[in-house]
């Protein structure tokens, strides 16, 4: 199925005090999404009128990231086709993650749905309504090559110092298998804790540390030396209880997933095809 031509996006910078602010002065307004937006088709209500307003966290390459003066990626393709079905436009926001995990910019009527390779859990279901799982997932370590790092128990083995992104699934994973790791604001700071030896290995989402390394200089020095199979998968965060734009959005992952498209933007982004399981 050809895809059509990248919609201009308008790119707000957020930050955790903003959330908060929002969180408390935010008061309900009776529409299943709550902020004073309007209907488009199907019922579903949207905090801004003619707008999808989609919460992320950058930079996240490939889910998503800026190139230039747009915002890019594979979750702003996805999301992208949900606003061509209810006829708008999506608009992107950048936001603190912990603010989009902990569902406070939905609650608070910020935005309608959040895509920021989000995992579904048990903890994030108590405050969000998720999507049909859209991506599986898996951990990886990157460390300099000829570290003799092939697993963690090699990190814990060599005692090196050990990072993670904060807020997110492979941070408590590695503190689950008993690390105390050093913790980076967002995947750009923590490569660049690797770089600059602050860590010696770093623990980050596969197909992140895989566009990391299709750079030259990443590659040149860097290696994936371990796959940490955690069973996680992506969700599209929604406000709980927005019933109509659930239903829309799960729709439009079967759909794409169905008629080849959620194959083309996963070859687009990733260089690949997906597995026959994930395709499905």
């Amino acid at each position: 199925m050809a895809l059509w031509p990248m919609r201009h996006r308008m790119l707000v910078i957020g930050a955790a005090a903003l959330v908060t602010a929002l969180t408390v002065s935010a008061c309900g307004s009776g529409g299943s999404a709550g902020g004073g937006g309007g209907s488009t088709a199907g019922g579903v209500r949207l905090v801004n009128a003619g707008k999808l307003t989609t919460c992320t966290h950058l930079q996240y390459e490939p889910f998503q990231f800026t190139r230039g003066s747009q915002t890019v990626g594979f979750d702003v393709d996805v999301i992208d086709l949900v606003a061509k079905k209810l006829g708008v436009k999506q608009e992107v926001v950048d936001i603190d993650f912990a603010a989009i995990k902990s569902g406070a910019v939905l609650s608070a009527g910020r935005c309608d749905v959040a895509a920021a390779g989000l995992t579904i859990n048990d903890e994030r279901r108590r405050n969000i309504d998720f999507s049909v799982p859209y991506f599986d997932a898996t951990q990886a370590l990157l460390a300099r090559k000829g570290r003799g790092v092939t697993s963690l128990g090699d990190v814990k083995a060599k005692n090196l110092k050990l990072g993670a992104q904060a807020s997110t699934t492979g941070l408590e994973y590695v503190k689950n298998k008993g690390f105390d790791p050093i913790e980076f604001a967002d995947s750009s700071k923590e490569l660049l804790g690797l770089e600059t030896g602050q860590a010696d290995v770093i623990v980050q989402d596969l197909p992140v540390a895989l566009t990391w390394l299709k750079k030259p200089a990443i590659r040149a020095k860097y290696d994936v030396v371990a796959r940490l199979d955690t069973g996680e998968q992506y969700g599209i965060g929604m406000k709980k209880g927005n019933a109509a734009l659930s239903k829309a959005v799960d729709q439009v992952i079967e759909q794409a997933r169905a008629d080849g498209t959620y194959n083309a933007l996963y070859k687009k982004w990733f260089g690949v095809e997906p597995s026959p399981a994930a395709a499905a």
